[in-house]
């Protein structure tokens, strides 16, 4: 399968919306309907102007098949270092399992090192279970506990 990575474009918004709330938890807390909720555009233009957040999309024969954003943070602590971010991350349903998420992984990975980072770091809900095997699998340590508060 030939891969394209690129920046997503506010014409993408409506079929990452799709890829957000196509599961239990996103089908929950996505507002998946049409026209497009206006706070997702909103969203999007931050995170446009911002040089230290990507919204990245991978197509395949000119379809949108996944996702993922990358926030680039700078650290005082480990010696002033960079850190890479990577958050919601999608792979459409119909193509999950076919090696996509690995390749788009060494792709995010690779990005965040033309960025002088150090380290990659991400999240993940505790009931998606099968991406928490899958991120291992990449080699992510479960090193730290994480916390929430939801305003």
């Amino acid at each position: 399968m030939k891969l394209q990575f690129r920046e997503a474009q506010e014409a993408d918004i409506s079929c990452l919306v799709g890829m957000l709330s196509d599961d239990e938890l996103g089908a929950t807390r996505e507002d998946n309907s049409h026209p497009v909720n206006q706070n997702y555009l909103k969203a999007f233009h931050g995170i446009e102007q911002d040089s230290n957040n990507e919204l990245t999309v991978v197509e395949s024969d000119g379809e949108v098949v996944g996702m993922l954003q990358l926030t680039f943070i700078p650290y005082l602590s480990h010696i002033g270092s960079w850190r890479c971010l990577i958050e919601s991350v999608r792979i459409h349903s119909k193509y999950r399992g076919q090696g996509l998420g690995t390749r788009f992984f060494e792709w995010a990975i690779e990005r965040a090192k033309t960025r002088s980072c150090n380290l990659v770091q991400l999240t993940s809900d505790k009931q998606r279970s099968g991406a928490l095997r899958f991120y291992e699998g990449l080699g992510f340590k479960a090193t730290h506990e994480g916390f929430k508060l939801k305003l």
